[in-house]
């Protein structure tokens, strides 16, 4: 997708206008308490410029999976207290989604105003993409801004349907997530590569097809190296690994050298006979691997490879860890990697854009969250990306820009 083919807030002029913004308010909970608001924070720029501008913003998102019904637990309530508290405003919280008691409320409103309504899904037409319900959202705003990259993956009423209804707009979240990911894959600054971790090929295989095409050189760890090892005959022990995926893995290596992108793998590897912390190891070569041990890190020298390979890139994405990063010692290849990745990210010499959940979760682990040109707030939309799939909510932006904007 392209960095300018929708339209953003600098198109819109919302003074006086409701504005139906789709936002991404799922974080994780846990005891009644937010344990992660970071998407919270990364919507208020958005909203901000919104009710700075003058317009009522009216938010809607999912929360959870209360699978098509109202599910107390699941109430975006205590989630649009904490919108409030980080805006440093008030925002009026509506227990429904559609109805009267919505119209009521938005009807009510003054400009800069900012309506949080109850969680989308309790409704079934949401994830069916409902029409219906589709024009119920769109019957309550002359706008629709999307600033849900996160929800972007899912062709529902909130994300795809309302989008065909309303003149609509990408958030600056969005508009932010597009342009990262327009730089990272579809016109980056080469030479590029990518690192790739996770337990298995099986799972990642459209993901490792389509960067095949796309990168120069791609870096693979996690368990998933493991299965690349022993497809070409390497003993990897007790390492987990897919058996049934070797041939698989020996497509990829072949499809890679006719694209010229370069595999890297393990040279090296981090071994135990538990997976628990701190229990005793041993590095050994991947070809020395003891037959009752598992391979449950990357080595130093494989770190000391790595590095040297990303020195040479301009460009660098990021998709799982390279070993058991929750247990130590088993995060110190990906602590390592991470904190020179940000060493060449500060010096300006590398791009790097990272997402995933376990990828965002080792990064902060590391220390350098703050140090990566661009983390993706999203999971699945982050990964459906890298895949090279359509993105339904994407589509409809694009599907809108040549559509008229009203007089």
């Amino acid at each position: 997708m392209g960095a300018t083919s929708f339209r953003t807030l600098d198109d819109l002029d919302a003074t006086g206008k409701k504005v139906l913004l789709r936002a991404d308010l799922n974080v994780p909970v846990r005891n009644a308490q937010i344990t992660d608001a970071t998407r919270i924070l990364r919507l208020l720029p958005t909203i901000q410029e919104l009710a700075q501008k003058g317009a009522k913003v009216i938010v809607v998102s999912h929360f959870d999976r209360p699978k098509g019904k109202p599910v107390p637990e699941m109430s975006l309530g205590p989630i649009a207290d904490a919108l409030g508290d980080a805006l440093g405003r008030p925002v009026t919280f509506v227990d429904d989604c559609i109805g009267p008691k919505v119209q009521q409320a938005v009807d009510a409103m003054q400009d800069g105003d900012v309506v949080v309504l109850e969680n989308t899904r309790f409704y079934p037409g949401e994830e069916q993409n409902d029409p219906a319900l589709a024009k119920e959202f769109a019957s309550l705003a002359d706008y629709y801004v999307n600033d849900a990259f996160s929800a972007a993956h899912r062709a529902h009423a909130s994300t795809e349907g309302v989008a065909r209804l309303l003149p609509s707009f990408a958030g600056r979240l969005m508009e932010t997530e597009l342009n990262a990911l327009n730089i990272a894959l579809e016109n980056p600054a080469r030479p590029v590569g990518a690192i790739v971790g996770g337990s298995k090929i099986s799972t990642k295989l459209d993901l490792i097809g389509n960067l095949l095409a796309k990168v120069d050189m791609l870096i693979i760890g996690g368990a998933m190296a493991n299965t690349f090892l022993a497809a070409q005959g390497v003993n990897v022990g007790r390492s987990l690994q897919e058996a049934d995926m070797h041939d698989t893995a020996r497509d990829i290596l072949a499809k890679a050298k006719e694209k010229g992108c370069e595999i890297v793998l393990p040279v090296d590897a981090v071994t135990a006979t538990d997976f628990r912390a701190d229990v005793p190891t041993r590095t050994v070569p991947v070809t020395a691997i003891p037959d009752d041990a598992m391979m449950l890190d990357v080595g130093p020298e494989t770190v000391r490879l790595i590095e040297q390979k990303i020195a040479t890139l301009k460009t660098l994405v990021w998709n799982g860890p390279l070993g058991a990063f929750e247990i130590t010692p088993f995060d110190a290849a990906t602590n390592a990697v991470a904190r020179d990745v940000a060493r060449l990210t500060d010096s300006g010499a590398l791009k790097s854009i990272a997402g995933g959940g376990d990828t965002v979760s080792a990064l902060r682990h590391a220390g350098v969250e703050k140090h990566i040109s661009y983390i993706s707030s999203a999971g699945g939309a982050f990964l459906e990306w890298m895949e090279g799939k359509t993105l339904p909510g994407i589509m409809a932006l694009e599907n809108i820009f040549e559509r008229a904007l009203p007089i």
